[in-house]
């Protein structure tokens, strides 16, 4: 009987000894984690916003590995460990999104001062095209102003661009084919155009007022042959019978007396300005830009 006795202490001492060792370490553990809380408190928080996990310097009966540890125990000193995990990875999930969206407000940004500045750039290309059609402009009606008023100073100031000389048989005022053919030639190119006068003299022989009335009669038919057949306006045409006036010498007959014209002759001169000039350059297309 004794020795039964003995050996059921025994048995029963050895079944103590694992909790025994579960109990000590756990309120060593509570001792050491509400110290060491206390002084975390004091230094700072984490990046959660709660104390970091603290190690533990004691250890129990069994040292760092209990071989009779139960699963609530394992799941007890764990657990604190797998709470900061799932928060350190729900705030590295919200990081994430913000930089997200931080990159993503930026990249909108960025495009939108591009587009800002190509559109920026656009406006000054076309404003600098503006600018130089402008100039342009401005160049062409300063070039322009320039003729007019030259033209305007000239406007009085007739060149002769074209002479004919029509022959009249003696006591006649009758245009002949050839005559004709002379007026036409002069006349035709006339048709539309500025700025030019016909100057028609006639010259007859004889003497006093007979042979003026005969040369205006030679120069009449000219004007008339203009006006019905081409359409020269009168007022265009500026008429005179020079009678049996002498012929205009030229220069290398200077110094000789005047010689008189045996028969009639009528002389057409055809004067222009740079009025025809203006009106030809005012209706010149424009050049293609």
């Amino acid at each position: 009987m004794k020795n039964r006795a003995v050996v059921a202490l025994f048995v029963a001492a050895l079944l103590s000894l694992p909790a025994l060792a579960q109990q000590q370490p756990a309120a060593s553990t509570s001792q050491d984690q509400s110290s060491q809380t206390a002084t975390s408190s004091s230094s700072g928080s984490s990046a959660t916003g709660k104390a970091p996990l603290q190690y533990e310097s004691r250890q129990g009966f069994w040292g760092k590995v209990n071989p009779f540890a139960r699963k609530k125990y394992v799941q007890r000193q764990t657990q604190p460990i797998r709470d900061r995990v799932n928060e350190l990875d729900e705030l590295t999930a919200a990081n994430t999104k913000m930089i997200k969206d931080v990159d993503s407000r930026a990249q909108q940004g960025i495009q939108m001062a591009s587009n800002k500045a190509s559109e920026a750039d656009q406006h000054a290309v076309d404003a600098g095209n503006k600018a130089t059609t402008a100039q342009e402009t401005a160049t062409k009606a300063n070039t322009r102003l320039t003729t007019v008023e030259g033209v305007v100073s000239n406007i009085d100031q007739y060149k002769s661009t074209n002479q004919t000389e029509i022959r009249f048989r003696p006591g006649q005022s009758v245009l002949s084919q050839n005559a004709k053919t002379a007026l036409d030639q002069m006349a035709e190119p006339l048709k539309g155009q500025h700025g030019y006068i016909v100057e028609v003299q006639g010259f007859s022989s004889g003497k006093g007022q007979e042979a003026i009335g005969t040369s205006r009669k030679m120069a009449d038919a000219v004007v008339r042959y203009l006006v019905e057949n081409h359409e020269i306006p009168v007022y265009r045409i500026y008429v005179l019978g020079m009678g049996n006036a002498p012929v205009q010498t030229t220069t290398a007959e200077a110094g000789q007396k005047p010689k008189r014209m045996s028969g009639g002759r009528v002389e057409v001169s055809l004067m222009k300005n740079d009025l025809e000039q203006l009106a030809t350059s005012s209706t010149a297309p424009a050049p293609a830009q």
